[in-house]
Formats: C-alpha cells, sequence, structure tokens
C-alpha cells in the first residue's frame, strides 16, 4: 500500500498537464513536441508586431472562434510550459482536476460490516441475546455460535459466523429474554461483505476527474490524504480607471468599481487561483509596470480595450510585443476585448469596462483559457427553447441573461452592456445569433456557475 494513501497510479506519475488535457478531452494522439506546426509558439520579443494601428481597419472575431482560439492558445501553454501535477492535501483539492487515477488502496469496506442498527444472529430464530454489543470502531467481537444473538451498530465489524443482521424493527424478545424475528431471516441480510464497493487496486476514478466534494470523500474512504491534480492557473486582476470609488456611494462623476468585487470569485469559479486584485489609474506607464512585473499565468484586465484617450492596453500590448490573438469579438455586449499571448506562457485578456460587457468577455475568452490550463472538460452544450422573441444584433452574436422555468429560458430585461440587474438574477447566459430569436425558438445556453450547481459554488 502506497505510504498514508498520498498516491496511487504510478503509471500515471509521468503525465504532464498537457497529456492530462488530452486524456481529458478524449484525444487520440497527444501533441508532439513544442516548436512544430500550428502550435508553435514564439517569445513576444522575437514576434513580429502584428497589433492594429489606429488606422487600420478593425476586424472582429466571430464569437464561436475567439472562444476556440481561446482554447487552443491554452493547448499551446500547456506544451510550451510543460507544466507538472501537484500532490495536494485533500483539504485543498476542491476544483482540482485529477493528474493520476483514484485507485482503492483498500477493500471497501474493508471488512464484513452491519448496514443496520439490531442484531447480529447466527442460526434460526429464537437467539439467546448476549449481554454485551457490537459497536463501531471497537476490536474485534468474538464469534457467535448458532443459536445466538449480539447487539450490533451500524458500520460494527460482523462477528465470525453470524448469519444475518436482523434490524431493530424486525426483533422482538420475549419474557424470557429470548429474540425472535418477526419476519423471514435471509442469510446475508443487511450484511455489507468485503469488498462490496471496490476491491483494493479498483480504479474507482480516471485522469481527468473533477474533483468534487463527493470525490474528497471517496478519496478519503479509499485511504488517500492528498490526491496528485493539475495545479491552478494563476490569474493577476488590474481594475483600470481614475472614476472607481472602491467604497461608499456613487457621487461627483465617480463610480463603484463593481468589476473588483465580482471578478476574483468568478475567476475562481472558473479554475484559477486569483493572486491579486491591483488597481491602476490610467497612466501608460503604470500598466506597463503592472503587466510587466506579473508572474501570473493570465493577467485580466477592466476597461481601456478601446481606442479612446484614456485606453492604453493597446498601446502597452504593442510596446511589449505582445501578440494579439483576438482583437474584438462579434458578440454584444463585449465587442471590445481581447486576448493577448504575453510571452509563451502567459495570456491577457483584456474585458470591456462595462460591467455586463466584462461578464461577456469572462464566458467568451477567460473561460476557455482558464478551464483548458486546468484540465477541466469542456460543459456538454444544450438549448432550450425560448419563451419570448429577442430582439438580435444584425451581424453579431448576442448575450442575453436568462432564467430557466420549465423547459424555457425566460429572457430577462436590464441587459444593457452597464447593468448587472439582469445577470445577477440569471441562471444562466442564451446565445443568441445574429439577426436575433422569435418565441419558441432553441438557444445554446451558457450556465453560471452558481445556477448550475457546479464546483464553482464550492470555492473560498
Amino acid at each position: 500500500m502506497t505510504p498514508h494513501g498520498t498516491r496511487a497510479g504510478e503509471d500515471a506519475e509521468d503525465l504532464d498537464v498537457e497529456e492530462v488535457l488530452a486524456l481529458v478531452n478524449n484525444s487520440s494522439d497527444l501533441p508532439g513536441p513544442a516548436g512544430r506546426g500550428e502550435t508553435e509558439s514564439r517569445r513576444a520579443s522575437d514576434r513580429p508586431d502584428t497589433s492594429p494601428r489606429p488606422d487600420t481597419r478593425h476586424h472582429a472575431t466571430p464569437w464561436p472562434e475567439a472562444r476556440a482560439c481561446a482554447e487552443r492558445a491554452a493547448r499551446n501553454t500547456a506544451r510550451a510550459a510543460r507544466r507538472r501535477p501537484v500532490s495536494v492535501p485533500l483539504e485543498a483539492a476542491l476544483g482540482l482536476t485529477l493528474a493520476t487515477p483514484l485507485d482503492a488502496l483498500t477493500d471497501l469496506p474493508s471488512f464484513d460490516t452491519s448496514a443496520m442498527d439490531g442484531w447480529a444472529v447466527a442460526g434460526p430464530s429464537p437467539w439467546d441475546v448476549r449481554d454485551d454489543g457490537v459497536l463501531a470502531g471497537h476490536a474485534a467481537p468474538e464469534p457467535l455460535t448458532d443459536g445466538e444473538a449480539v447487539r450490533i451498530a451500524t458500520g460494527a465489524r460482523i462477528p465470525p459466523d453470524t448469519t444475518a443482521v436482523l434490524r431493530s424493527e424486525h426483533g422482538r424478545t420475549d419474557d424470557k429474554g429470548r429474540l425472535h424475528a418477526t419476519r423471514d431471516v435471509v442469510p446475508g441480510q443487511d450484511i455489507r461483505p468485503r469488498g462490496q464497493e471496490c476491491r483494493s487496486g479498483d480504479q474507482l476514478l480516471p485522469v481527468g476527474t473533477l474533483v468534487t466534494p463527493a470525490v474528497l470523500g471517496l478519496a478519503a474512504a479509499a485511504g488517500y490524504d492528498t490526491v496528485t491534480a493539475v495545479p491552478r492557473p494563476r490569474a493577476e486582476v488590474l481594475v483600470l480607471g481614475d472614476e472607481l470609488l472602491t467604497e461608499g456611494r456613487p457621487h461627483d462623476g465617480l463610480i463603484r468599481d463593481a468589476l473588483g468585487p465580482m471578478l476574483p470569485p468568478w475567476l475562481r469559479a472558473l479554475g484559477a487561483e486569483v493572486t491579486a486584485v491591483r488597481r491602476i489609474r490610467d497612466d501608460a506607464d503604470a500598466l506597463h509596470q503592472a503587466i510587466t512585473t506579473s508572474d501570473a499565468d493570465v493577467v485580466v484586465t477592466t476597461g481601456g480595450t478601446a481606442a479612446g484617450p484614456v485606453d492604453h492596453v493597446h498601446p502597452t500590448l504593442r510596446r511589449i510585443g505582445a501578440e494579439l490573438l483576438v482583437d474584438g469579438v462579434k458578440v454584444r455586449p463585449g465587442h471590445p476585448m481581447l486576448l493577448a499571448r504575453i510571452t509563451e506562457t502567459q495570456h491577457l485578456v483584456g474585458l470591456p469596462g462595462n460591467p455586463l460587457a466584462a461578464v461577456s468577455g469572462l464566458l467568451t475568452l477567460a473561460e476557455p483559457l482558464l478551464r483548458t490550463l486546468a484540465a477541466r472538460s469542456a460543459p456538454e452544450p444544450y438549448t432550450l427553447p425560448l419563451r419570448d422573441a429577442v430582439h438580435g444584433h444584425p451581424h453579431d452574436t448576442r448575450l442575453v441573461p436568462v432564467v430557466l422555468r420549465g423547459d424555457q429560458a425566460v429572457p430577462l430585461h436590464y441587459n444593457g452592456p452597464a447593468m448587472l440587474r439582469g445577470i445577477a438574477a440569471a441562471d444562466a447566459l442564451a446565445v443568441v445569433t445574429p439577426g436575433g430569436a422569435r418565441a419558441g425558438q432553441e438557444a445554446e445556453l451558457l450556465d453560471l456557475p452558481w445556477a448550475s450547481g457546479g464546483i464553482g459554488v464550492c470555492f473560498t
């Protein structure tokens, strides 16, 4: 047995995160060495500056392609970084992805155990009842002889030569203290035999399993103190803007920062470890220093992605030689979002400053990027009919907050780019294709972690 049950599946120890990701996505072949084919990535300083200049016509990326691009970027990073799985204590493993199989380190149960409170009985009724009882967690009990019974608690070890366990409600004692069954006794009833759930060495869960509370319980029952898992990608949030307040009511042209409180828990729900939230004034040099000194895997900025006088994100990315992978997306709200590769192993997600537009950017670019870096499997797409018609954009996808009512999705009002009232009440976002959707038309839905009962609700 592995000491302390720290790890099993030794044959999987040499998997790196890229290989775990391939298994998660049922890839038939693993990618080759870095530096070949379309996944080649170069240092930012070696890449030509492909960022659009102010006089260059802007070509936004279609919404599905933008999401696919973010996922590809994460795969390239997994190849370049060759990140190794880590051994994590159970209490810190929630939300991680298993990088080795969870193999049973013991039989479950590890001994014959009582499934109910009652009596362990031997032979046919009636039985003489011992004075002592058998409790869970105590030493092995003495064997029973035919015509003998002993009180037993749920989870206690079954005495040798026991025929069955008689439930408390199925037995009665006569005036001589002998026990009688009030219904037929079947040999083996209410006994959990050793190894009923699994035998030592059985694979309980494969590589790529998301660690949920139930997985933690199973791992503990199977003898583990730690699991081997894919480490969380590290994310840093840079909240940009001179106009933002961190407390109190809006006043004198200043507004409350809604994204600073909202983004960290959302990013954690997407699988990230949020290392810092920093507030940066509308100053190009301050933004440059914040980006170039960050050691996060993903830098997330808010605002500053357009072409206004204090929108410093694009100029800063040009200054550091970053490669723009997505520069604008054909989606409303949130079309000024962007994704840039800063180095081979570091990316920047630029979110618009308007709150609902920022949520759109999270689900469009940050979600596939972080999910892939965390080696989580992609959620299964699903659709529901819309209860009401939704006005569409002529050319762009729309993301509209909805609540789920039975077998329909109900679009919510207050879905403008600067509004959070709709998304705060929503269960999901409906993906409305260009041109809009009529009542009863099927729409793809993007679940919100807390509404879908996902692992994100468990993060602290």
